[in-house]
């Protein structure tokens, strides 16, 4: 195949990533309403029942292995992950397009 370039670059961009010693605050959106019981499962995370029937946890995450550890959590209650989003320390709520 000469002339015909098979391989497409990545882009190298990284996502924000917060200081190592600061807390990142996460927010993930989940489809299906689910109790604000859980909140004590998802490690004191905040849990918003949207409008929209989607439920919205957000809090501090300590680092990347407790961000999976809630995503598996996620995974063994069977609601429908939509989204996760890094939110800056100084932001309230991110602003994101929905797929």
């Amino acid at each position: 195949m000469i002339g015909h370039n098979r391989y497409k670059m990545m882009s190298c961009e990284l996502e924000p990533e917060p200081a190592p010693n600061e807390t990142a605050i996460y927010e993930i959106r989940l489809k299906g309403h689910m109790d604000r019981e859980w909140t004590d499962w998802f490690e004191g995370l905040a849990i918003t029942l949207e409008e929209d029937g989607n439920s919205l946890l957000s809090g501090p995450v300590i680092d990347q292995a407790a961000l999976h550890g809630l995503l598996k959590k996620v995974r063994d209650l069977g609601l429908p992950l939509l989204s996760v989003n890094f939110v800056d320390s100084g932001q309230a709520k991110t602003q994101e397009a929905q797929s």
